[in-house]
């Protein structure tokens, strides 16, 4: 039975994410999340208490995949350089596979209607800024980045313009590919951490 309700709130997470990414946060109900899925209304609240749980569930998950995948450029044994330009690359990757993400992260329910949400997403956000900055310092350290580079200051620089191209992709109905994108955005990056040649 449990492996079929982890199923259940899977689909139901997967639901609401696919409806936010098709006709943004506040027109997602728990009966058009239940329509989606196929399932009864009563159904959605055997699983979740409410619908801000379900967008709750969705960003841990979501954040929960992207530290899987970028653990090894955070931790790994190649220089920190080409580790945090994975680091961009990866990230923007992942979410491209996820619209709905952008649009629960930018919605006036996360920004100003859930204080629940909002709670979620600022201890990712520190979590990720730490690990930046851990991985900043670590290149300065190597001679990799600039020495004069403050690594927590640059950590939150480097996240802000992740988060900035998501929001650019979800304004324009992801009508360009974050992949590509990603390329753009480490050259940017990279003029600014660089090492200062004499």
């Amino acid at each position: 039975m449990g492996k079929k309700h982890e199923q259940r709130k899977e689909e139901i997470v997967q639901g609401a994410l696919e409806l936010a990414a098709e006709q943004g946060v506040k027109r997602v109900t728990t009966q058009a999340i239940a329509d989606k899925v196929g399932i009864a209304q009563p159904t959605i609240f055997r699983h979740f208490p409410n619908r801000d749980a379900i967008f709750g569930a969705a960003i841990e998950g979501v954040a929960a995949g992207l530290f899987k995948i970028l653990g090894s450029h955070f931790d790994g044994a190649e220089p920190a350089d080409q580790r945090l330009h994975a680091v961009v690359v990866r990230h923007l990757e992942f979410i491209e596979r996820r619209q709905g993400i952008p649009r629960v992260l930018f919605s006036d329910r996360l920004h100003s209607e859930s204080p629940g949400l909002k709670s979620v997403v600022q201890r990712i956000m520190g979590r990720y800024t730490a690990r930046l900055a851990g991985l900043l310092e670590e290149g300065v350290a190597a001679g990799r980045f600039r020495d004069d580079l403050e690594p927590e200051e640059a950590a939150r620089h480097v996240f802000a313009l992740i988060q900035g191209t998501l929001m650019r992709w979800s304004i324009s109905d992801f009508n360009f590919s974050l992949a590509e994108e990603a390329e753009q955005l480490w050259g940017f990056i990279w003029a600014a951490v660089a090492p200062r040649t004499e």
